[in-house]
């Protein structure tokens, strides 16, 4: 019932449930798998959590992707640029 809560929420949880969601099926249960694991690595080492926020999470997904697409584009002699939306 907590993952699926955050299906709302503005926090790095809930962007991360949210882009599950639209390809997967079990975007529930991975949700609280990964709910599950940090509450237990915030008890395990008596941290307190602090959500960075959905902008946050979605600016590192894209750097992720980013940086897996331009080491496959490397892979077979491609190599990514970056083009700048044009002024309006």
């Amino acid at each position: 019932m907590a993952a699926f809560s955050l299906s709302g929420s503005k926090s790095s949880l809930g962007a991360y449930y949210r882009r599950l969601a639209a390809r997967l099926d079990k975007a529930i249960t991975a949700t609280a798998h990964k709910l599950a694991r940090l509450i237990y690595a915030l008890m395990t080492r008596r941290a307190e959590y602090v959500d960075q926020g959905q902008d946050y999470y979605d600016e590192r997904y894209r750097q992720r992707v980013v940086h897996h697409l331009s080491r496959r584009a490397a892979s077979t002699g491609f190599r990514l640029t970056r083009i700048e939306p044009e002024a309006a």
